[in-house]
């Protein structure tokens, strides 16, 4: 029993669709379209130059024009952070005076107890100050 040329392009794609799925690299997904392209034309009796051509040029093609911009989309996405991450760089209120020793700051709509990053800074209440760190519960203000 002879197998047709398409039958194994179609294998080859299978097999280059089981790395996708267990190591989510992209390419091998644009090499199992190249190997579906190239048993098309098998299919409608291509020879083994025109599979091999159509599977080399539709997979570089694919590479070379969808990777680039799958990058782009990646390295574009906002990094959201959350708990006490989500904190750092925001603006508090002083609700009693700040210092090295201690002080309360309104953080987010809560109460925290809060130190200053310099100790020889001193802030006073109804003043705006940046967190810089949250160190357990308390936050690093200057």
């Amino acid at each position: 029993m002879e197998i047709d040329a398409w039958v194994w392009w179609l294998i080859g794609a299978v097999g280059l669709g089981i790395p996708l799925v267990l190591t989510a690299m992209p390419e091998f997904g644009m090499l199992s379209a190249g190997a579906v392209s190239a048993a098309v034309v098998a299919a409608l009796g291509g020879g083994v130059v025109a599979q091999v051509l159509v599977f080399a040029v539709v997979s570089v093609a694919l590479i070379a024009v969808v990777r680039p911009i799958a990058s782009r989309q990646r390295a574009g996405r906002p990094q959201f952070t959350s708990g006490v991450d989500a904190l750092k760089g925001r603006q508090a209120l002083v609700v009693e005076r700040v210092d090295a020793a201690g002080g309360r700051i309104k953080l987010a709509g809560e109460i925290w107890s809060a130190r200053t990053l310099d100790s020889e800074m001193a802030f006073e209440a109804g003043q705006q100050v940046d967190v810089v760190e949250i160190d357990g519960a308390t936050a690093v203000v200057m």
